[in-house]
């Protein structure tokens, strides 16, 4: 599921900027939207402190709840940490590297580029956003795609993180190996995500 809401809503509902442009609104106004945003609200109950942090990690990669469930049972049943398990099988899929590499400027641009066809994996074509790449894999943009001001004007569009190497030159990023938790940019409390699932 692609979320097709408005961003800078979202992101002040679950405070967590979701694109640069929700990241510079949220700056001036640090509080959820709607008139009584700046009310003091009530203390969240536990489920809700749960149900926010489940929802904020579902966004961060922009996937269905259902993707979130199962991607949750897999984490559970390989051995060591659920949330750290969870969160690096999310951080594996194919339009989460394409935006940790630079190459699109959000995770909502990275699926959309990936469903279209933009890019190649190992050289063969990859529009699955959800497939998970292995350590070792090579993204590279179609040879037709590099043309596209897209992969020109700014690019990478974003910080490459520390498990990506890019070459710009080449229009290709490689990646390099499975990341642990603290290096994974995304903010979520993800031992609360758990305890939500294993309620």
């Amino acid at each position: 599921m692609n979320f097709t809401g408005p961003k800078v809503k979202k992101s002040r509902a679950l405070g967590v900027a979701l694109t640069p442009k929700a990241q510079k609104y949220m700056r001036n106004r640090p509080y959820p939207p709607g008139q009584h945003g700046q009310r003091r609200r009530r203390r969240p109950s536990d489920y809700g402190v749960q149900l926010l942090e489940k929802q904020r990690l579902r966004f961060q990669y922009n996937i269905s709840e259902s993707q979130l469930s199962k991607a949750y049972k897999m984490a559970a049943r390989m051995p060591g940490s659920t949330g750290d398990n969870l969160v690096q099988l999310l951080e594996v899929r194919m339009d989460a590297l394409v935006l940790r590499a630079g190459l699109a400027p959000t995770i909502y641009a990275a699926r959309q580029y990936v469903t279209h066809g933009h890019f190649r994996l190992n050289g063969k074509k990859a529009s699955i956003p959800s497939q998970r790449l292995k350590p070792g894999d090579i993204i590279t943009v179609r040879e037709k795609s590099q043309k596209s001001p897209i992969f020109n004007e700014s690019s990478p569009s974003g910080v490459v993180a520390p498990y990506m190497t890019v070459d710009l030159a080449n229009y290709s990023a490689k990646f390099d190996y499975l990341p642990p938790r603290e290096e994974i940019p995304i903010i979520c409390a993800e031992h609360l995500v758990v305890e939500f699932y294993s309620r």
